[in-house]
């Protein structure tokens, strides 16, 4: 018992955790971007309306808005570490069932409880690494954490464009089963949050975590962050799961559909590792307002591109300037509370943004039915993501190198 409380509470090298944390965070992404090829190929092979494949995004994030708060309250509770290799598992499993669906119920019921894993996961992963880092360079590394997502959805991509196609989307949802068996070296190798096994209080409720995450000092940020958070999702969600399917609806092929997206997905890369560089050179609501204005004005362009060079440039940009707002995000959510309600306010602001996320998909897929165009559809995206700018620019406080407590 000795040797082995040793060996989980010795930490980690700030490579070593990112690297463990982010390969967690990178099957993540691997497979909520597979579920946007998925859809479209689902829409082909079971003959789905656009109303229907709204829904299958739409009850990842109901089950991402279950997981984020219940699993972000658990992780005040039992820790960070535990709570992030359950998540992993839940996902995993779940991922991997799901390629035996036969109807769409069956497959939207399985993607409830992905969408569990994933939305308790990340908002817990982030804090376990800002927990974790020097003030110093905490913004930067969380950013680097948030870009293994980029590494995941061009796996995710690439499954998707040389499997899909040709062995179908079944074996694609297999291989997303195998981030199970990485939960078991997490469990060996992964230490705790040092914040957490320090300042654990361990009479807290649940009650009392998120009544005070709405107590007067947490007020305001915690207005900021349910503001910023559902604009986000709400956009990210409704854009990026359906633009393989957008694509399809501008006159591409499936194929070709897959192709321009992967090409888009590599922009996430530098959106990333530029963001990483400014969030502690010019802080956190500097790169949170930048790179979602750019993410507004190309959403608006991709929505209205009429021709192939355009659509790809602005989508390019989209990815470009969307990611890197996302790494600022996770980065900035940890910072605004102390250690004992962390994953709690992580986890309820994130609850909000999944709110949105599934509303976004819901409402492509309705205004696509009533015959509304891309264009004008991007644009509703476009106000939402200048309210999240505006919530940030005012209610937003700068957290830069802060020491968390």
């Amino acid at each position: 018992m000795t040797t082995s409380t040793t060996k989980e509470n010795k930490p980690l090298s700030r490579n070593k955790l990112l690297g463990i944390a982010g390969l967690g965070w990178m099957f993540d992404a691997m497979d909520v971007g597979i579920l946007s090829f998925v859809m479209a190929a689902l829409a082909i092979e079971w003959s789905l309306s656009p109303g229907q494949m709204g829904w299958i995004g739409s009850v990842n994030s109901i089950g991402m808005a279950v997981g984020a708060l219940t699993f972000g309250l658990l992780a005040d509770r039992i820790g960070r570490k535990r709570v992030f290799i359950l998540t992993l598992l839940l996902f995993s499993i779940a991922s991997g069932l799901s390629a035996l669906s036969t109807t769409l119920a069956v497959f939207l019921v399985f993607r409830f409880f992905v969408g569990m894993g994933l939305g308790g996961e990340l908002p817990v992963a982030s804090t376990l690494v800002a927990e974790s880092v020097e003030a110093k360079e905490r913004g930067r590394i969380v950013v680097l954490l948030e870009s293994f997502w980029a590494a995941g959805w061009l796996i995710a991509a690439l499954i998707s464009y040389f499997i899909i196609p040709n062995y179908g989307w079944q074996v694609a949802l297999v291989i997303t089963a195998l981030p199970a068996f990485y939960a078991i070296y997490l469990r060996i190798n992964l230490p705790d949050s040092p914040q957490f096994t320090a300042k654990r209080v361990r009479d807290r409720t649940y009650g009392q975590n998120m009544k005070a995450v709405w107590s007067k000092p947490y007020t305001k940020p915690t207005l900021m962050l349910w503001i910023l958070w559902f604009t986000v999702v709400f956009s990210y969600y409704g854009m990026f799961l359906w633009l393989p399917s957008v694509m399809v609806i501008k006159g591409f092929s499936l194929i070709k559909s897959f192709e321009y997206v992967l090409i888009m997905t590599i922009a996430q890369l530098p959106g990333y590792f530029t963001a990483a560089w400014l969030i502690e050179k010019a802080g956190r609501k500097f790169v949170l307002i930048t790179y979602l204005l750019g993410t507004a004005a190309s959403a608006f362009v991709f929505g209205n591109a009429d021709t192939t060079m355009l659509l790809i440039v602005s989508g390019a940009f989209l990815s470009f300037f969307n990611l890197g707002a996302w790494g600022a995000l996770y980065a900035y959510t940890p910072e605004q509370y102390p250690s004992v309600i962390r994953t709690t306010g992580a986890g309820m602001a994130a609850a909000i943004g999944r709110v949105g996320g599934i509303l976004g998909p819901l409402m492509v897929g309705a205004l696509v039915m009533r015959g509304y165009e891309i264009g004008w559809i991007f644009g509703i995206f476009c106000i939402a993501i200048v309210i999240g700018v505006l919530a940030v620019a005012i209610l937003g406080k700068e957290t830069k190198q802060i020491e968390l407590v």
